[in-house]
């Protein structure tokens, strides 16, 4: 009876057939160890020379790394095991053996080598784990805007303009007639959609020409956007607080194995899932950041020379890292000064030099997660904003248009899956989250 590792403490004492790979194999003497993989988990199958054939056990010892193999054998309870379990192997069935030695030893190799032949680390414990909890959080995403009315809402990647920025975009001819741009965000979309059907979402691939080589960047990564009509910023900030402890909270709950297998210190996310995310202003930011330079008091990975940050001016990674570092759970900084930020975010009422906006810092270290505001609803302010940030209108003539038949005040953010995973998994680098990472010195494979 063929059966998954995932599923293998339903069959106790029973006799099965893992269908799989060999990752890595030990043992001397009258036992072999074999390390076992399907997709599915790991499991380590245990060959006594007493239970199999001389054919088998002699197989057992000459079997080389990600051979592809059928093992038959009795499942054994065992609190040693990672798995709780473990396959006492009474047969072997080789399917097919590599034509030269697998280039992936359990020897430590570097992160370049391992980038090169991403196509087959992919198939190890710490790629597979972070890869899995990526699809838990995925799924997770859809579930949790389909629970609460919205509909996923598909927008283009080809955009004939920037929505945030001019300097940061892929360009494609068209034919050598016009230029379009891979898509920064699907914002300005889900709004038109927000118009339609109330409550909206796009999650796709999205593109920033971002010539970076930190560990926070990447030159594709996903994004989930929602936009909610009649949503003002702080409604905005409560389903971000509600949309990010869902998503740890379901992380916690099906991925236990792959954040041990990960190293995760899982106690570091518990607040996280429990939500009551704390709130403070930019200025109260700025004091928090100028009191924890002033007194030494910096977390581990922000250089020793960071300044403090003057009103009027954005935060840096090493200020996020600072604000982040004072909460054990993510952190919406709000209110930030309208200058500094997109031109499609909504003035506060009491005081117009600020946007009806935040920002969510993740804890530690890992910085924005979510950016996030109120949108400009009014036609005559959107269309001056537009202009004052020196774009043209002729592309926008249709984004204008949603504020000419039946405006009405709406709010949405954008969160990185990449840097949230990330978090999640507790991993350095966002290249560690996505399957094939492209950055700025790496297209292959």
């Amino acid at each position: 009876m063929r059966v998954f590792i995932n599923e293998i403490g339903q069959h106790a004492d029973q006799e099965v057939t893992i269908q799989g790979w060999l990752s890595d194999k030990s043992g001397k003497g009258k036992l072999q160890f074999l390390k076992l993989r399907d997709g599915t988990g790991f499991i380590q199958g245990t060959v006594f020379v007493s239970d199999v054939s001389e054919e088998t056990f002699e197989l057992a010892k000459r079997l080389p790394q990600e051979c592809s193999l059928e093992v038959t054998g009795i499942v054994r309870a065992d609190a040693r095991a990672p798995s709780g379990f473990e396959i006492s192997v009474r047969e072997i069935k080789v399917v097919a053996l590599p034509t030269e030695e697998y280039p992936i030893t359990p020897k430590e190799h570097g992160t370049e080598f391992l980038l090169d032949h991403r196509h087959l680390h992919l198939r190890h414990r710490k790629p597979w784990a972070a890869l899995r909890v990526r699809d838990t959080i995925k799924a997770a995403i859809n579930d949790f805007f389909h629970s609460r009315g919205f509909i996923q809402f598909d927008s283009p990647f080809f955009m004939p303009t920037a929505v945030e920025g001019t300097t940061n975009l892929f360009e494609i001819s068209l034919f050598d007639e016009e230029k379009a741009y891979l898509s920064q965000s699907g914002q300005l979309y889900a709004e038109a959609g927000a118009m339609a059907h109330g409550k909206v979402y796009t999650f796709g691939p999205t593109f920033r020409a971002e010539k970076s080589k930190t560990r926070r960047h990447l030159l594709e990564f996903w994004m989930i956007e929602p936009e909610v009509a009649y949503n003002d910023w702080q409604d905005n900030m409560r389903l971000q607080e509600d949309f990010v402890s869902y998503l740890v909270g379901r992380a916690l709950e099906e991925r236990k194995t792959e954040l041990e297998m990960l190293e995760r210190d899982v106690s570091k996310l518990e607040p996280s899932a429990a939500g009551n995310f704390p709130r403070i202003s930019y200025t109260d930011a700025i004091d928090l950041i100028a009191k924890a330079i002033a007194a030494g008091n910096l977390p581990e990975n922000v250089p020793a020379d960071t300044q403090p940050v003057v009103w009027g001016d954005d935060f840096g990674a090493p200020h996020e890292t600072i604000v982040g570092a004072h909460f054990d759970r993510p952190v919406m900084i709000h209110s930030y000064p309208a200058a500094i930020k997109a031109f499609y975010m909504q003035p506060q009422a009491h005081d117009p030099r600020l946007a009806a906006c935040n920002d969510m810092i993740a804890p530690e270290g890992y910085g924005e997660i979510i950016g996030g505001s109120e949108r400009i609803h009014d036609y005559d302010l959107l269309k001056k904003r537009i202009l004052e940030h020196e774009l043209p209108l002729e592309p926008f003539d249709w984004y204008l248009d949603l504020r000419k038949y039946g405006s009405v005040p709406h709010s949405g953010f954008g969160l990185g899956l990449e840097r949230t995973v990330a978090w999640i998994c507790g991993v350095p680098h966002l290249r560690e989250v996505i399957p094939f990472p492209r950055m700025l010195t790496r297209m292959k494979p």
